[in-house]
Formats: C-alpha cells, sequence, structure tokens
C-alpha cells in the first residue's frame, strides 16, 4: 500500500513532462478552434453591415448593434417557428423516449419470445432505409401529411438509440428484477419502478439525443407540411434567411441594406438564436451523458 502511495503522489507533485506540455498546448489549440469561431458567430450578429465589411473576422464590434435581430423577429414569423419547435417536443419527445424504452426493455432479456428476430429487424433499419417516399406514402395514407403529427412519428424512433438503452438495461441486476416479480409486480411496474428509476443516465443521454435531434430537424418538415403557419423553427430561419439574401442582393445602397439588416448578420443571428435553447438544456443533463453513453455502448 505504501509503493502505491508513493506513486501516486509522485504522479500528483512531479513536474510535467515535455509529452505534458505538448498535450497541453494541444488541447488549447483545439478548443481555441472551437470558442473562437463560435465568439465570432455571436460579435458578428452585434455588427453593422460596414463594420462587417471591414472586419470579417472581428472579435469585438466597436458600434453593437440588435438589427440583426429586430430583422429576424420582425415578421413574428419566428415565433411560430418556436411554438411550432414547442410542439413537437412536447409531443415527439415523450412518445420516443416511450418506444425506445419499452423495446429496449423487452429485447433485453433473454427469455423474451423471437428476441434475436426482433432485434435483426430493428439492426435492419439501421443499414438499409426504404426512402422518403415509401414513406410520405404510408404518411399520406394515414391522412397525416400536412399535420404535425406526420413530423412527430417519422422522427419517433432510432434504433441506434435503443440498441444503447437496451445495452444498458442488460447490465443492471437481474435479482432485482426477479425480487419484484416475487413480490407480485408485473413487467410495466418492474419496468417503472424498477429499471427506470436505475436507469437515470442513460434516459438522460437518450433524452438529449432525441431533442437536438427533434429541435434542428427540419427535413421531415420541409416534406410533410405545407402551410407555413406549420413549420418548425430550423424551416422558419431558413425562409427568413433566404428571404433576407435576396432583399440584400436587390439593395442598391448602403442605407437600404442598413435598413433591411444585412444577409450575414442575420445568419449569425439565426444561428445564435437556434443555439441558445439547446446550450441552455444540455447542462441539466451533462452529468449524467457521459456515463449513459460509455455504459450504453458497451455490452456486458
Amino acid at each position: 500500500m505504501s509503493n502505491v502511495a508513493a506513486k501516486r503522489s509522485k504522479y500528483r507533485v512531479g513536474k510535467m513532462t515535455a509529452l505534458d506540455y505538448f498535450i497541453f498546448v494541444f488541447l488549447l489549440v483545439m478548443a481555441l478552434m472551437v470558442i473562437i469561431p463560435f465568439w465570432n458567430v455571436i460579435m458578428i450578429s452585434f455588427a453593422s453591415q460596414k463594420e462587417y465589411a471591414d472586419n470579417p473576422f472581428m472579435m469585438f464590434p466597436k458600434h453593437p448593434t440588435l438589427d440583426s435581430y429586430k430583422a429576424l423577429f420582425d415578421n413574428g414569423t419566428i415565433l411560430t417557428g418556436y411554438l411550432n419547435t414547442g410542439k413537437l417536443l412536447l409531443a415527439g419527445l415523450p412518445l420516443s423516449l416511450f418506444l425506445t424504452s419499452t423495446m429496449a426493455y423487452a429485447l433485453s432479456k433473454n427469455k423474451f419470445p423471437g428476441k434475436k428476430f426482433f432485434f435483426f429487424l430493428v439492426l435492419f433499419t439501421m443499414i438499409f432505409n426504404g426512402g422518403i417516399v415509401p414513406l410520405y406514402l404510408i404518411m399520406k395514407s394515414m391522412h397525416l401529411t400536412g399535420t404535425l403529427w406526420s413530423v412527430i412519428f417519422a422522427g419517433s424512433f432510432s434504433a441506434f438509440n435503443m440498441i444503447l438503452m437496451m445495452n444498458y438495461f442488460q447490465g443492471l441486476p437481474e435479482s432485482l428484477m426477479e425480487s419484484a416479480r416475487l413480490d407480485g409486480a408485473g413487467e410495466w411496474r418492474i419496468l417503472l419502478s424498477v429499471v427506470l428509476p436505475l436507469a437515470a443516465p442513460i434516459m438522460a443521454t437518450i433524452t438529449l439525443f432525441y431533442g437536438v435531434g427533434i429541435w434542428n430537424g427540419w427535413y421531415d418538415a420541409m416534406i410533410f407540411l405545407r402551410k407555413a403557419e406549420q413549420l418548425p423553427l430550423q424551416n422558419v430561419l431558413r425562409a427568413i434567411i433566404v428571404e433576407s439574401s435576396t432583399n440584400v442582393s436587390n439593395a442598391s445602397s448602403v442605407d437600404a441594406l442598413s435598413k433591411q439588416g444585412f444577409s450575414m448578420g442575420m445568419k449569425m443571428a439565426a444561428v445564435f438564436v437556434t443555439m441558445v435553447p439547446i446550450m441552455c438544456f444540455f447542462p441539466m443533463l451533462q452529468k449524467h451523458f457521459a456515463k449513459g453513453v460509455l455504459t450504453g455502448a458497451i455490452k456486458s
């Protein structure tokens, strides 16, 4: 024990080697490569057209302005986008977690009838995809096209997330579930009262995966939705940016540009507005994220 303690003490108080300095500098450079462009995006969103033209790689605008944000929120459609994305999250996230957790729990049991067959069917979808046309025809036959339910159902299940959760469930002690069965608990009661409380890390991880996917989703909405008042945030921002780019390209003077807001400033403001809510959501699940990914990715 004394030798182990001595070694630990040596590593704690020992001097940094050349390799340590190299790793530190390398990680610092990599961090700056991420932070500096992100900061530049935020600063451009607060800059004017003239200042951006003079210095595209600014770190601090000399004359900050909210013109890009005012132009972005001017017509009110972005608030509609937030509302529709909120609806997708409120309805789609619980549905996705329900489908994923129930199937993962069933397939984590060796005694489940036809386990290999059903697992093969799920795995098959990760390799081969039927395409958007069959999916559209299915939604049309169910009379869901033109509604938010088509977008919700189209992205309600992920085979990758299910496999992560299934591997995590397989690592839980079977003795706890057997004890619950002896007490008269059914499979639903075991899942809700025993398994899910022990699976907080993987549940937080899958919630983050589905939440980010729904928040950033735009393709399904572009295919299934037609009305402007139904579009989620990403599609609304795309429409605003395309429209602003067209208006700016048709402007004939710097004054016109300043009144309309300039294209790059609106793009950067849109990026920032899109990232802020999901960035606030991530820290709440961060403590479970690493554990859930590592444990779920390793089959017990």
